[in-house]
């Protein structure tokens, strides 16, 4: 989730405490989705899910919300309305 951060330029946006709830929604957030068995967690779809999580919670955050959970669900949900693509063509 850091890398995600620094990448967005959001790391200066946010106090520490602040950045420390990012981080665990986006954990909690990723561990809810791993032990689902939701095919986004699927090795293929890793690092696009990882990516639609973290922007969703970084752009929440910078709206002002900051409850743990609000993010992580509010992220969860985004991937579910995401039609992510695994990177593999048809019939490979």
């Amino acid at each position: 989730m850091r890398e995600f951060i620094k990448e967005s330029g959001a790391e200066a946006l946010f106090d520490p405490a602040t950045l420390k709830v990012l981080v665990g929604a986006f954990d909690d957030a990723w561990k809810s989705l791993q032990t689902s068995g939701a095919p986004f967690a699927a090795e293929n779809y890793t690092a696009t899910a990882r990516s639609v999580l973290a922007r969703h919670i970084i752009e929440a955050a910078k709206s002002g919300e900051r409850d743990r959970h609000r993010l992580s669900e509010g992220a969860l949900l985004q991937l579910a309305k995401t039609k992510l693509r695994s990177g593999r063509r048809s019939g490979q």
